[in-house]
């Protein structure tokens, strides 16, 4: 696949047709690892997506061109195209497209030396996952978040994060299953190191026993799709896992593999990693000479890719490499070096967090100018309903439930009476979270308050609208049902508690589980509410001492 024939070959029409059109060649490009092709033609997308007021198109444009810019290693102008990105999706209110570019946002300013940005980026995007439910991309957070960790030099708590994100992984595309298992292998280079260091033999063979397996599998499926990209990678990280389990012909011949697919696809900094690591498992295998040969070569390499970060870490092999030999000169020289290239690299994140702050400034100034314009256009008629608005505000807050939406008690008790004096039948239940404590305790309470939410959602979403559920206080909820009688309003009841205890909770946090105990009641005639109310009451604690998670009504 070369130049642009694939964009060529394909009629022209309307603007958004086109835009589509460019990024199925784009991400063709990508996946053929053809990432310079695949930068241009996604550019070009998101520049004609934005001209002609396609804000879907435009974010897609730059989404694709930001994650080819990382392959590339052009990291500042790939958290430039995120940026840009989310903007466009803020506009739309598409909080997925959000979360999926924020994950895609942590890469490159985790490779720019900016670990704490990328921590805020993938917790905000966790925040909209959590919210929305949506188990895709609270894999990819955890993913992404697994891997600044190990950035940062914190193992233990990349592969937490990398493992949680392995048991969300079963039913994924190809795509997810290839980076989570590559990922989690790249981590137990570094993680195998740590364990044996600290005199952890046991845990280190069982980690390094299955890394291979991750990574073997997803070397095959980088075959199986045959993308060059992700074969070099993988071929790297297998031949780093058997170099740590003393097969040393095996490592060479892997990582030789991996630079030869490097070499040939113009895989620079590939190549350079591939360098590097041929030499370090000479290193391990006790022949400094040709180690040192070969850390030379790969900075030579490293330098004239531009990869700074590897060069410095070059230096810093190669100063324990020289010392080895018996050249201390050598060592004291690449020691410096290494030294001098990591006050450089800090100077470079300083730097390049004033460029990106200027340009988010810029940013959010385009974004203010369009708000104030679009707010002056509109300003006539947001005054004219101001004082309506403020009115329904007041009263939405005197009668709702700040955190779940719901009516409050006291709306419900000026509502109950009118549902009592109306003719036909009205049960009456009282609904408790099962072990409520438990929850706030265990998960903390941000979670707790997600449990409330959702419980809410699934009440309401669950009863008909002549009917009332309000949040009486805490954890309990009160449901009136109109016109039902004991054995309707029973079965009722008993689809709601269904409906909480199906609910796939571990999505919001991983082995939490939530239940419901209801009692239900029959409002005598002359509307007795109190009496129905103690009675509903009385139920729902026979529930609970008889095993919670049950409906009781008589």
């Amino acid at each position: 696949m070369t130049g642009t024939s694939l964009v060529e070959q394909r009629p022209a029409g309307p603007a958004v047709v086109q835009v589509a059109v460019l990024l199925e060649t784009a991400e063709d490009y990508r996946l053929a690892g053809d990432y310079r092709s695949g930068s241009a033609v996604a550019r070009q997308a998101a520049e004609l997506a934005g001209a002609s007021g396609d804000p879907a198109g435009q974010a897609r444009g730059l989404r694709s061109l930001a994650n080819q810019l990382l392959r590339l290693g052009e990291q500042e102008d790939a958290v430039t195209a995120c940026r840009e990105a989310v903007a466009v999706l803020e506009a739309t209110g598409d909080e997925a497209g959000i979360c999926e570019v924020l994950t895609l946002q942590a890469l490159p300013l985790n490779d720019l030396g900016m670990h704490d940005e990328a921590l805020d980026v993938l917790a905000r995007g966790r925040d909209i996952a959590q919210r929305l439910g949506d188990r895709d991309l609270l894999y990819w957070v955890h993913n992404r978040t697994g891997v600044v960790h190990g950035s940062m030099g914190d193992r233990e708590m990349s592969t937490e994060y990398l493992m949680r994100a392995l048991t969300m992984a079963d039913g994924m595309d190809t795509e997810a299953r290839f980076c989570i298992l590559n990922n989690v292998g790249d981590n137990a280079v570094h993680e195998v190191k740590r364990l044996r260091a600290a005199g952890e033999q046991d845990r280190a063979e069982q980690t390094l026993r299955s890394a291979l397996g991750y990574v073997e599998e997803a070397l095959g499926l980088a075959r199986a799709a045959r993308h060059p990209f992700r074969e070099s990678i993988c071929l790297d990280n297998h031949g780093m896992l058997l170099a740590l389990a003393g097969d040393f012909a095996g490592a060479a011949r892997m990582i030789e593999d991996s630079r030869a697919i490097a070499v040939i696809h113009g895989y620079r900094s590939l190549e350079s990693a591939a360098l590097q690591h041929q030499a370090h498992v000479r290193l391990m295998r006790g022949d400094c000479a040709a180690a040192v040969e070969g850390l030379l070569e790969a900075l030579d390499r490293a330098v004239e890719a531009g990869e700074k970060p590897m060069a410095m870490e070059i230096h810093r092999e190669l100063s324990d490499a020289y010392e080895l030999v018996g050249d201390p000169a050598a060592a004291l020289a690449h020691y410096r070096s290494f030294h001098a290239l990591e006050r450089e690299a800090h100077n470079h994140v300083a730097v390049a967090r004033a460029r990106m702050a200027v340009h988010h400034f810029e940013l959010d100034n385009a974004r203010l100018e369009a708000d104030k314009a679009r707010l002056e256009a509109e300003l006539h008629r947001v005054r004219s309903v101001e004082l309506e608005a403020a009115n329904l505000s007041w009263q939405r807050q005197a009668s709702e439930d700040a955190l779940t939406g719901l009516p409050n008690r006291r709306f419900a008790e000026l509502r109950l009476p009118e549902l009592a004096a109306a003719a036909g039948p009205l049960c009456v239940a009282i609904a408790d979270v099962d072990l409520f404590k438990g929850v706030n305790d265990r998960f903390g309470h941000f979670v707790g308050d997600e449990v409330l939410r959702q419980i809410a959602a699934l009440l309401r979403d669950n009863v008909r609208d002549n009917d009332l559920v309000a949040r009486f206080g805490g954890e309990e909820f009160l449901i009136a049902l109109d016109g039902l009688s004991l054995p309707d309003a029973l079965a009722r009841c008993e689809l709601l508690r269904a409906q909480v205890a199906g609910y796939p909770w571990e999505v919001l946090q991983p082995g939490l589980s939530v239940t419901i105990s209801l009692g239900v009641a029959v409002v005598p005639a002359g509307g007795d509410l109190p009496a129905a109310q103690a009675l509903a009451d009385e139920r729902l604690y026979a529930a609970k001492h008889q095993g919670r998670n049950r409906v009781i009504a008589g």
